[in-house]
C-alpha cells in the first residue's frame, strides 16, 4: 500500500515521503495513530502544494539567517567577568553570556541554544571562538573575549 507520511517515522521514511509499506502495518499502525495518510491523488496534491509552500517558506528563512551570517563575520564580541589576579574568572561564561552580549553590543537577538562553545563553559580570562548554527545548512564562528572587570 501506498502512503504519505504526516510525520518522521523511524526505518520508514521522513514527513512527506510517498512510500510503500505492507498493508497491515498501513492499516493498523501509521494511519490511525496520524503518522500517515493514503496515497490518493487528492492526498498527493495536497501533498506537493505543502512540498511548495514548505519550500518557499525555508528559501526565506535561510536568506535571513545569510544576513545575520554577513553581519557576525568580522565582529569580536567583549564579555566582562569578574576574575582574580591569575586571569580565573569566577564563575563561567556560556551561550547564555555570548548571547547577551551579541544582543547588548551589536543588537543582534540569537538563541542561546544555537550558540556552541567548545567545553561548553569557559572559565578563564583570553579569547575564544564559538560556532552559531543559523540554519540547518549555515554554520558561523565568531571570536568572543573574555575580559577581567
Amino acid at each position: 500500500m501506498e502512503i504519505i507520511l504526516k510525520k518522521d517515522v523511524t526505518n520508514v521514511g521522513y514527513a512527506h515521503d510517498v512510500v510503500t509499506v505492507k498493508d497491515g502495518f498501513a492499516r493498523n499502525f501509521l494511519i490511525p495513530q496520524g503518522h500517515a495518510v493514503m496515497a490518493t491523488v487528492p492526498n498527493r496534491k495536497i501533498n506537493a502544494e505543502d512540498l511548495r509552500q514548505k519550500s518557499f517558506k525555508a528559501q526565506k528563512t535561510k536568506k535571513e539567517a545569510e544576513l545575520v551570517a554577513q553581519s557576525l563575520e568580522n565582529i569580536t564580541v567583549k564579555i566582562g567577568a569578574k576574575a582574580a589576579e591569575t586571569g580565573k574568572i569566577y564563575g563561567s561564561v556560556n551561550a547564555i553570556q555570548i548571547a547577551d552580549a551579541l544582543r547588548e553590543q551589536f543588537k543582534i537577538d540569537i538563541d542561546r541554544k544555537k550558540i556552541h562553545v567548545d567545553g561548553e563553559s569557559i572559565k578563564e580570562t583570553g579569547s575564544y571562538t564559538a560556532s552559531i548554527r543559523l540554519h540547518k545548512d549555515l554554520l558561523v564562528n565568531i571570536n568572543f573575549e573574555v575580559i577581567a572587570e
